[in-house]
């Protein structure tokens, strides 16, 4: 088996600095250039793995021995650069399974080299708002693990993470820039994925993190919109994963590829719960399917697929939530007040508003009251109650209104019982009221969002230009015509 046995940085030349990307963690004139020096027959057995060399192993990098330094891995001041180096023959083996989980591609790749973002002519899911169908995309498995290495390229340094488990991860989104023809996909990262193979490297952290996703900017020309809306929401008080922006490089072989500009996300089930819970030992849920609507005769345990505890046969959580928005005294409607009660008891009712009335102004489409997926639910310990967590937010600050569910969401029907049926009730309704001018008044304003986007757009205008993202400016100057919009939009409803 051919692999690349060692890699040597040699210098920061080549076709990175032509790009003149000073905004990388690592300064223009020092990016390192890598290339495959030495192929060689190699035998992967448990003696040679003794015989590794991880020099670059220290505690406050690679242990589970620290907390999770946020400071270093969520930096939000400059664009992190990463280098996957691969073998050839395990890079082959993930397209090969990608490809047994998708069918063929259309070949014409867009990224790397070609220019163009995945899925800016295509794909994704169109639902119309209130529709009572439930519309859900098609579960495929996921695409295989295999072996890497990971660098990081600091403004210092170059740090080494060994025998790094790599997947393409994604759904439709996934199946939908594979199908296209790009190559540039989602990644999720494991360190300690090998670990078993690799006793030495038992318990391997990227600075206490143990998973980080690498995610695309799937159909999203400015590449801001899965950072700053996870960012919005907990600014507003809604649990979400810290963002980082990425520009990647993968060497599978044939030489270092710039793969692109891409969004580092926190693992909801790695580090999000313990940092902003202070616990993580309660159910853990990722909703997929029908179920994930709460709609009257969707229960299905197979469907609320749990992300820990998963040998413990209790889902008594959400089978609660689920009766109490179902129950047959039908107390919703003979005795609301105690309708409401028992609700309080199973959800942090406040929190779901919160997030109800930031995710409609931003409108984001592709979650609850049109899609079934994208949110977790997580049981805090400490109170009983169940938390949303949103998830997937590349589709969001949309100007796509055909899409979009409305200020009021009178369109949505009882099919989303935890929309319909709390907005029918006027203390929820005028708490989401609320919500909705607090989100605009303190957190989502045109100063402070402009000042961002001029942050954002001079740290990335230098790799979407190499990416052949050549709607990148465009793509901001909607997304700053979104905020006034929106705020309009919101100053209309609430004085109707």
């Amino acid at each position: 088996m051919k692999t690349i046995s060692k890699i040597i940085l040699i210098g920061f030349t080549g076709f990175i600095l032509s790009a003149g990307f000073s905004a990388c963690s690592k300064s223009s004139d020092e990016i390192s250039e890598y290339t495959n020096v030495e192929n060689e027959e190699d035998e992967e057995n448990e003696e040679e793995a003794k015989d590794e060399d991880y020099s670059d192993w220290t505690l406050e990098t690679h242990s589970n021995s620290i907390d999770p330094n946020y400071d270093v891995v969520f930096d939000n001041t400059n664009v992190m650069c990463l280098g996957i180096v691969i073998d050839s023959d395990k890079w082959e083996s993930m397209q090969t399974n990608l490809a047994s989980i998708f069918g063929s591609s259309s070949g014409g790749q867009t990224m790397p080299g070609g220019g163009g973002m995945p899925g800016m002519n295509g794909g994704g899911i169109n639902n119309s708002p209130g529709n009572n169908d439930f519309t859900q995309e098609t579960e495929y498995d996921n695409p295989e693990w295999q072996d890497c290495s990971l660098y990081y390229y600091t403004s210092t340094d170059t740090i080494e993470w060994y025998h790094v488990g790599v997947r393409y991860k994604g759904n439709s989104s996934l199946r939908s820039a594979y199908q296209s023809g790009s190559s540039k996909l989602s990644f999720k990262l494991d360190f300690d994925q090998y670990e078993d193979d690799y006793p030495d490297l038992e318990n391997q952290r990227f600075y206490g993190f143990k998973q980080l996703n690498l995610n695309n900017n799937y159909k999203d020309n400015s590449c801001m919109r899965e950072k700053v809306v996870a960012d919005l929401f907990r600014s507003f008080g809604v649990p979400s994963s810290h963002t980082r922006f990425c520009a990647l490089f993968v060497d599978h072989g044939y030489g270092k590829e710039f793969y692109g500009l891409y969004t580092i996300v926190e693992e909801v089930d790695d580090t999000v719960l313990k940092d902003q819970f202070g616990n993580n030992d309660g159910n853990l849920y990722k909703p997929e399917g029908d179920a994930a609507s709460f709609a009257e005769g969707t229960y299905d345990e197979d469907e609320f697929v749990k992300k820990n505890n998963e040998d413990e046969n209790d889902f008594s959580d959400v089978l609660n939530l689920y009766n109490v928005l179902n129950n047959e005294e039908d107390t919703r409607t003979t005795d609301t007040s105690l309708w409401c009660s028992d609700l309080e008891k199973v959800l942090n009712v406040p929190e779901f508003l919160k997030w109800l009335a930031a995710n409609t102004i931003i409108q984001n489409w592709d979650t609850y009251g049109n899609m079934t997926h994208n949110y977790f639910l997580y049981n805090n310990e400490d109170t009983g109650l169940l938390n949303w967590i949103p998830w997937d937010n590349n589709e969001a600050l949309s100007d796509d209104n055909s899409k979009v569910l409305s200020l009021s969401l009178s369109e949505v029907s009882e099919s989303w019982p935890l929309i319909n049926y709390l907005m029918k009730i006027d203390n929820y309704k005028n708490e989401y009221n609320e919500y909705l001018q607090e989100f605009i008044d303190e957190v989502y304003t045109s100063t402070s969002m402009n000042s961002l986007y001029d942050e954002y757009y001079t740290l990335l205008k230098d790799y979407a230009s190499k990416e052949g993202n050549y709607q990148f400016s465009s793509a901001v100057s909607t997304l700053r015509n979104h905020v006034s919009s929106r705020a309009t939009a919101v100053e209309d409803y609430l004085t109707k």
